[in-house]
C-alpha cells in the first residue's frame, strides 16, 4: 500500500457543553470534549478496571452550530475524523502540544434525557405488561410467522 491514512472513529459521551467562537466572515469553530472508556478484568487480582481516555473534538461552521444546539454534557455520540497535532509556544518560550480530532462526521445517539426517559418509560411499560400476562394454550398463540 503506497497511501497512508489519518482516520478516528470514536463513540463517547461528551464531557462538557459545546464552546463555540465566532471569526470574521460568519465562519465559525467549537470544540468539546469527549470521554471513551475501556473496561478491564485484571486476571491476577480478579479486579475490575477502568479507563477513561480523553479526546479533544473540533467541529467547524455548520456542523459547529448544530452541535452547539442539540448536544450537552454527558449525551452520546459517534464522530469520524483525523488526528491534528498543535503546537505553540507560551510567554517563556515553552513548547505545548494538543493533539486533536477534526471531525468531518457525527451521528447523535443518543442525549442523557432520552436515557432517563428511556429507562422509566421501560419500567413502566415492564410493570404494565406484568399485570395484563394470562397464560395462554399453544393452540391459541400458533402462527405461521418465523419471528
Amino acid at each position: 500500500m503506497s497511501g497512508t491514512l489519518n482516520k478516528v472513529m470514536l463513540i463517547g459521551h461528551l464531557g462538557d457543553n459545546v464552546k463555540i467562537h465566532y471569526f470574521e466572515g460568519g465562519s465559525c469553530i467549537g470544540r468539546f470534549p469527549l470521554a471513551t472508556n475501556e473496561t478491564y478484568v485484571n486476571k491476577q487480582t480478579n479486579e475490575r478496571i477502568s479507563n477513561t481516555e480523553w479526546h479533544n473534538i473540533v467541529v467547524r461552521n455548520k456542523a459547529a452550530e448544530i452541535c452547539e444546539k442539540y448536544l450537552s454534557k454527558g449525551d452520546r455520540i459517534y464522530v469520524e475524523g483525523r488526528i491534528k497535532t498543535r503546537k505553540w509556544q507560551d510567554d517563556k518560550g515553552i513548547d505545548h502540544y494538543s493533539t486533536e480530532i477534526h471531525c468531518t462526521d457525527f451521528k447523535f445517539l443518543s442525549t442523557k434525557n432520552e436515557a432517563q426517559n428511556t429507562v422509566s418509560s421501560t419500567q413502566e411499560s415492564s410493570s404494565i405488561s406484568q399485570e395484563k400476562i394470562t397464560p395462554e394454550s399453544p393452540s391459541e398463540n400458533q402462527d405461521d410467522l418465523p419471528f
